[in-house]
């Protein structure tokens, strides 16, 4: 059994492999958006798991998930290799690349907080005008009167 700390530390060190050969050296016109997150690394050092993220060309044109997914399913070969030589470790753990799906997850979030948000000043707005049903004083009071 490794020391769990050897592996977060070969996990840092694959997702920074793995993002400089994707900006600097693989020319497939496909990654050109793609961006590394995350890296977790099975305890026996064998398997690494890569998560990435892909954006759009603009700000509103969706991403090309499939076209992303295919090639870095070409470069994992190459990736890996960089890795071997990167990190010097005795076995080269296969990589896996799976999307991440935080930033969706965190952007549906501020989605529904803004919502929630836009509900409660609605309500504000209504209790700033309201008033009680009933009379002032729902109580009933014995008065002198009565006495």
């Amino acid at each position: 059994m490794v020391d769990q700390a050897r592996a977060r530390r070969l996990a840092k060190r694959i997702s920074s492999i793995v993002a400089t050969a994707i900006e600097y050296e693989i020319k497939d016109p496909r990654l050109r958006f793609v961006t590394i997150t995350d890296a977790k690394v099975t305890g026996d050092l064998r398997e690494a798991t890569v998560y990435y993220t892909v954006m759009g060309e603009t700000v509103d044109a969706e991403p090309d998930l499939t076209a992303a997914a295919a090639g870095l399913a070409k470069a994992t070969g190459v990736l890996r290799s960089k890795v071997g030589a990167g990190t010097g470790i005795k076995f080269t753990p296969t990589l896996s690349f799976v999307l991440d799906t935080v930033p969706d997850a965190a952007r549906q979030m501020t989605e529904l907080l803004e919502r929630a948000r836009a509900s409660d000043e609605a309500v504000a707005k209504v209790a700033a005008t309201a008033t009680h049903a009933g009379e002032v004083d729902p109580y009933k009071v014995e008065s002198d009167e009565e006495q």
